[in-house]
């Protein structure tokens, strides 16, 4: 068993950021928050997926709300695990383990101060791959595990469980909490067995995420191109496709809260001057990037806005007219492409016309 150091969470900060595709939460704010656990109570186990117990009582975790509202909203750290007690509380029992809901953005470092506070491994897996914004688009939701109950808490102390017989209702109801915990609140649901969660979880995605750090800060210090080593850096993993789809300015950002989520669209000025303008819808992450109609890249596929020089994430909060970005389309495991998962968090669950294809 690995352990989570804390030039692991620097990395991991970085490479959720990418994961997230624009969404998932403010990963430098998660960053502290989990720094500040493990100083607190010490180091974290990583658990490989394959040596997940069967018998293991796994639970998932992380934020819920608009990734803007983070910036403001400070979260006080004992928020998740109130909502782990409120869980365990209602099931009768104590957890064994943790595993992210999502590998992007502060939802990548939730466990690990939930796992520091209760002395928990944290599986080295998740179950949307990158970020998704609605609970059940989750892998685990799309292979049978039932997503109640639900518990929230938000920082003033309040909790809530919500129990549903389908994840979408789950998702609805706690969105509705959620906007009146003031945007952001933070949630344990999922409950599972080792051998589900084997079955039914994207592998590896926090050391990916770490890997994607690491990646970014050794070749920056060798003063090598990152850009080239992040794409030759996928190829060695289960996503195995990243490809530059766009680069140019942002020159223009449209962006709102609307029903708990931050949805919008920003244009980007391509630096070669035959190709037409590129845009990108967002609802919470970048969802789908066209050019005069084609489709560049859509979802479940990554599509991430990189620095054009340091190839660093930027997430959709802090997207502003001037940068100079490259956009980079990264394919999922296979996992996040069978038709059953497709039905649950391909285009057409985001309302979108277009087809996917990887």
């Amino acid at each position: 068993m690995a352990y989570i150091t804390n030039q692991d969470i620097e990395d991991l900060s970085v490479g959720a950021a990418l994961l997230g595709t624009g969404g998932g939460g403010d990963p430098y704010i998660g960053k502290l928050m989990a720094k500040a656990a493990i100083e607190q109570y010490g180091p974290v186990d990583l658990l490989a997926l394959d040596d997940v117990p069967d018998g293991m009582d796994v639970v998932a975790c992380g934020a819920m709300g608009a990734p803007t509202i983070l910036i403001e909203k400070m979260p006080s750290g004992d928020e998740i695990g109130l909502a782990l007690r409120t869980y365990e509380q209602r099931i009768g029992r104590k957890v064994d383990g943790i595993i992210p809901f999502e590998a992007g953005g502060i939802n990548s470092m939730v466990p690990i101060l939930l796992a520091a506070e209760f002395r928990l491994p944290v599986i080295d897996a998740d179950g949307m791959g990158r970020a998704f914004p609605q609970l059940e688009m989750e892998t685990f939701n799309v292979y049978g595990v039932s997503a109640s109950p639900v518990a929230l808490a938000d920082e003033q102390g309040n909790s809530v469980i919500i129990e549903t017989k389908d994840a979408a209702k789950a998702e609805f109801l706690a969105r509705g909490v959620t906007i009146r915990m003031g945007g952001q609140s933070y949630l344990v649901n999922y409950g599972m067995d080792g051998a589900t969660t084997r079955r039914v979880s994207v592998p590896g995605t926090m050391s990916l995420a770490i890997g994607i750090g690491r990646t970014l800060r050794e070749t920056t210090a060798a003063h090598q191109n990152p850009l080239d080593a992040l794409i030759a850096f996928f190829r060695t993993t289960h996503y195995e496709t990243a490809r530059v789809i766009a680069s140019g300015k942002v020159v223009d950002v449209s962006r709102r809260e609307q029903n708990g989520w931050s949805v919008g669209v920003v244009t980007i000025e391509p630096f070669d001057t035959g190709r037409r303008p590129v845009t990108i819808q967002i609802q919470n992450e970048n969802l789908i990037a066209e050019e005069d109609g084609k489709v560049l890249a859509i979802v479940p596929d990554l599509i991430c806005v990189l620095e054009a020089d340091t190839a660093m994430p930027i997430t959709t909060e802090r997207l502003r007219y001037g940068q100079r970005v490259n956009v980079l389309g990264v394919k999922v495991p296979p996992i996040m492409r069978t038709p059953e998962a497709l039905d649950v968090f391909g285009p057409a669950a985001f309302g979108l016309k277009q087809s996917y294809a990887p």
